[in-house]
């Protein structure tokens, strides 16, 4: 599952590391030159001085036959011994351990920024112009590739990075793009029921999308977490719509409100509204017909459904094999207001890029994933799940 954008960003995340790589090996080498150039001056700084005291006692020893000739110039030839005894000094413990201190000191401010590797934007930039391309061929929409791309453009370039923690900036910085994406306010059906019900559930979705059985999946994971449900057959257009939904109603053992073909799909809608609150049922799920943004009566038809029963959610049902025309959908859709996606066929979908786009676009929360064709292949989703996948 997501094989192929799993394998764009691992490659990335490798050539980015590399990169570092690259710079240790060239920033290491000057740290002994400058080790070796430090010590020169240190014992430079020493000659210099005793030179002047040697030179300022040969100026006394030439004034001194003017003052006293005899005596003087004998105890002033022993005053220079205090001068070698100044050369001795440093044998003293806290002044050599001061200078090394100095000149440790020195020595562990270079070696820090060589530790601390910086890449440029000419070193990561032909890096991330290639995840961006695979990002697109794994169906993210290019804004969103293009988002990625400049956040960890502004993440790694001319930021100093320890060494040895190159690989587990990258991957957090990758991380930190991916949850701006999928970080949108939260639906959770749980908390929903306790303050209304029924809690109406309206299911929308283009043609094959997988709409009818991702609206029995729900009532599934509904009844397994002890809720009960009712569905409505509102798709009156497509012929064995009504059958195809009976079916799964009968599976998971609830409650089916149907009208005849062509009938009003709002008031299907409504009469199963009406049932669920006389018989104290949690939710109600709603099925609607299948439709493009091109057939404006049925876009007209879902406006007036959605008018008459005031649904708390519409959930917006996409095949994720549907790739980039993904976003297309979202956005057609939205013209409703959509609240939550559920994505179908994940299970088969090696790419998974529909998922960042799609919530980049709506700015609402993906709810669930269908794996598989069962019942039980539907999972809630979690959005540090689908990022560790990725990542790992």
């Amino acid at each position: 599952m997501f094989g192929f954008l799993k394998e764009k960003l691992k490659k990335a995340v490798k050539s980015i590391s590399e990169k570092f790589e690259e710079k240790k090996e060239v920033v290491e080498k000057p740290v002994e030159q400058i080790e070796v150039l430090e010590v020169k001056p240190a014992e430079e700084v020493k000659a210099p001085e005793v030179k002047e005291e040697i030179e300022e006692t040969k100026v006394e020893r030439e004034a001194a036959p003017e003052i006293k000739p005899e005596v003087e110039v004998k105890p002033e030839v022993e005053k220079v011994k205090p001068v070698e005894e100044v050369k001795e000094v440093p044998k003293i413990e806290e002044e050599p351990e001061e200078k090394k201190g100095f000149f440790k000191k020195i020595v562990e401010r270079v070696v820090k920024k060589v530790v601390e590797k910086k890449l440029t934007e000419q070193d990561v930039m032909p890096i991330l112009n290639e995840l961006e391309t695979g990002l697109i061929e794994a169906d993210v929409a290019y804004e969103v590739a293009e988002k990625i791309k400049n956040d960890l453009k502004n993440s790694l370039v001319d930021k100093p990075i320890k060494r040895g923690k190159d690989k587990e900036v990258v991957l957090e910085s990758l991380r930190n793009s991916l949850l701006d994406i999928l970080t949108v306010p939260e639906v959770d059906l749980k908390e929903m029921v306790k303050n209304k019900k029924p809690v109406v559930l309206l299911f929308l979705g283009f043609n094959g999308s997988g709409k009818t059985t991702g609206l029995a999946k729900v009532g599934k994971w509904l009844i397994d977490n002890g809720y009960s449900c009712c569905f409505a057959a509102a798709d009156t257009f497509r012929a064995g719509s009504e059958e195809q939904l009976e079916i799964h109603a009968k599976n998971i053992g609830v409650n089916l409100i149907k009208h005849q073909y062509g009938a009003d799909p709002a008031a299907v809608a409504f009469d199963a509204i009406a049932h669920a609150k006389a018989n104290g049922i949690d939710f109600v799920l709603i099925d609607s017909a299948g439709r493009a943004h091109t057939n404006r009566n049925l876009m007209d038809q879902m406006k007036k459904i959605i008018k008459v029963n005031n649904p708390d959610l519409k959930i917006l049902v996409i095949d994720s094999m549907t790739g980039n025309d993904a976003v297309l959908q979202a956005r057609t859709f939205n013209e409703v207001g959509i609240d939550g996606v559920i994505f179908t066929k994940v299970d088969v979908n090696e790419k998974g890029g529909a998922i960042l786009s799609v919530t980049h676009e709506l700015k609402k929360p993906i709810l669930f994933l269908g794996i598989g064709q069962k019942y039980e292949e539907f999972e809630k989703f979690e959005m540090n799940k689908f990022i560790d996948n990725l990542l790992k």
